[in-house]
């Protein structure tokens, strides 16, 4: 089955569990406040995002089983809100006011403040206040996808693990970022070290929660492993190229940011080391400006280009594409044919995606 048929058949269920948990929360408020906080949470959740960690979780169960059961989308959105939550902190860190072409969460409060005139706080400090704590919310929230559904204890204790050892991963993986940004001689070894625990971690972790509540023998799940962690990784270096050279229309972000941010990207660490000396130093007076003007912007866009940085990071995405592709080589023969078109097909979709 294709990437984008598991999509439609899918992804409306997922955003009923999603809605249904939200829901069960905003039942048991009166403060009114609390709920217009929980109900902005939940349109943010809901205004787009194409759940292809909740998809692959299920894939994954599926792949392993007889037949399918639906019974796998409750905990399969757990990871969902876990991505969620780091997206929101995300959001405040890179200081990136829109998210899939809507306002950012913490933007959302932003406004908030300044539609109702508040007095205490300024606008900036009281949104990134209140997204701080809707990322907590959202990760908190997470673990009923793993407190109440149809599995066995063992299963969802397992699950837990997985769900810990993806937001611990992530935490480094933005540790590691933070610290890299002020550094000039950097390697992509450092950089997939990086993306490995801030993307790819919680991929590969969907897949194998996926893989736990399916109970598959320990002998097939290196090769998830292997399989998850390197789409993550692909999915970083396209996300790269395309926070930069994308179609704003498409990703609904703007391509300024990563550059304005001096954001530790593929396309600079191929920049940077594809330069000679004097368009190396440019290129970091320039990143090292905080106020960069569009003008700067474009000079960055041309060095990029002068480096040829973006086919350096597509011929790296096609490293780890390959040793993806031979992890999945490696299953084809255990797993459902269904299932096993639905990772190739979903291979394929992140290392040609345009958005």
């Amino acid at each position: 089955m294709k990437f984008s048929e598991y999509i439609k058949e899918y992804k409306w269920k997922i955003n009923d569990v999603i809605k249904s948990i939200y829901d069960k929360k905003l039942q048991s408020i009166k403060n009114p406040f609390l709920k217009e906080y929980y109900l902005e949470l939940k349109d943010y959740f809901l205004a787009g995002g194409k759940r292809i960690r909740p998809l692959l979780c299920i894939a994954t169960y599926n792949a392993f089983k007889d037949k399918k059961d639906e019974n796998i989308i409750y905990p399969s959105v757990g990871t969902e809100f876990l991505h969620n939550a780091s997206l929101i902190h995300d959001d405040i860190i890179d200081k990136d006011d829109f998210r899939r072409g809507k306002p950012a969460f913490h933007f959302r409060f932003q406004n908030y403040h300044q539609n109702y005139n508040l007095k205490k706080m300024e606008a900036q400090e009281f949104g990134n206040s209140i997204g701080i704590i809707g990322g907590d919310s959202a990760f908190i929230m997470g673990l009923e996808a793993y407190f109440f559904n149809n599995f066995d204890k063992e299963f969802n204790l397992q699950a837990i693990k997985y769900y810990e050892q993806a937001f611990l991963d992530i935490i480094s993986g933005v540790l590691i970022e933070t610290d890299m940004v002020n550094q000039t001689d950097l390697t992509l070894s450092d950089y997939i070290e990086m993306v490995s625990l801030k993307t790819g971690a919680l991929i590969e972790k969907s897949i194998l929660i996926g893989a736990n509540y399916a109970n598959v023998s320990e002998e097939f799940i290196k090769y998830l492993s292997i399989y998850g962690t390197n789409v993550g990784i692909i999915f970083q270096i396209i996300d790269d190229i395309l926070g930069t050279f994308g179609d704003e229309n498409i990703t609904g972000k703007p391509t300024d940011g990563d550059i304005r941010e001096n954001k530790l990207t593929a396309l600079k660490i191929n920049a940077l080391n594809g330069l000679n000396d004097s368009k190396k130093s440019q290129l970091l007076k320039l990143l090292e400006n905080p106020n960069m003007n569009k003008d700067d912007v474009e000079k960055v866009k041309e060095l990029f280009i002068e480096a040829d940085a973006i086919n350096s990071c597509k011929e790296l995405a096609n490293k780890y594409y390959q040793k993806a592709s031979s992890s999945l080589d490696d299953l084809k023969s255990t797993i459902n044919q269904s299932e096993a078109e639905f990772f190739e097909n979903l291979l394929n979709f992140v290392i040609e995606r345009k958005f």
